[in-house]
């Protein structure tokens, strides 16, 4: 469990993961992956996740958005617990609060660059009309306004996975958490990917939360917290 700061008990969080637990049954054997997670990420806060592979990290990031049930345990995304929502308003708290970046970019292949991005506003019925906008101009901003009527596999993979990060963007998410966002890019592309989320948090005030093996990246974090054996520990700075 990660211990709370002053003062920070009084601010709302974002996110707050309340003794998360996910067990799978493997044949007549049962895996323990996450024994009592606790984990609390407050407004425009960035952090990391590091640990093993097959520590249980993508799991944990699953659970927190939604889209996997744990074993027992509480997520609260601005105060409500997703868990306890039906599907249709876990998939509405999912729209209006979160974004998510993977380490394969999961754009629609027969959808532009343009159309792709606006997707997550038309589904919170956003008008056509001002869905494109709002999808061009972070397009533009994240140096794709050239790029807008191409097709992902006319895209390059640093390009691909800008497009990503501005389809997490588009509806102003609370948070955005990331999974390996740059596992799958060079070092000059995974950099600008990185370096472009670090700004759009700043200047949105979008709370981060990235699954990283790299620890050169997760030192940019404000928090690093490591996943062992099913808990999550965070690690000194000096550490990071």
């Amino acid at each position: 469990m990660t211990e709370t700061e002053p003062g920070r008990a009084a601010m709302a969080a974002v996110l707050e993961a309340r003794d998360v637990r996910r067990s799978f049954r493997q044949g007549s054997v049962t895996l323990e992956v996450l024994r009592g997670v606790n984990l609390r990420v407050d407004a425009g806060e960035r952090l990391a996740v590091i640990g093993a592979s097959g520590s249980g990290k993508t799991t944990l990031l699953q659970i927190v958005g939604g889209l996997d049930r744990p074993s027992a345990g509480q997520v609260l995304i601005d105060g409500d617990d997703i868990h306890a929502l039906d599907e249709g308003a876990r998939g509405r708290l999912r729209n209006r609060t979160l974004g998510f970046v993977y380490q394969f970019h999961h754009l629609l292949p027969e959808f532009s660059a343009l159309e792709n991005v606006a997707m997550p506003l038309l589904v919170r019925r956003t008008p056509a009309r001002s869905a494109r906008e709002q999808a061009r101009a972070l397009l533009e901003r994240v140096g794709l306004g050239d790029r807008l009527e191409h097709r992902p596999h006319q895209l390059s993979g640093g390009e691909r996975q800008r497009a990503a990060v501005a389809r997490a963007l588009v509806t102003e998410p609370r948070l955005v958490l990331a999974d390996e966002p740059t596992g799958n890019l060079d070092g000059r592309n995974a950099e600008q990917v990185f370096a472009l989320m670090l700004e759009l948090n700043r200047e949105r005030g979008t709370s981060l939360v990235v699954v990283t093996h790299d620890p050169l990246l997760a030192a940019r974090m404000d928090r690093v917290l490591e996943l062992q054996e099913g808990i999550l520990l965070e690690r000194p700075r000096s550490e990071a």
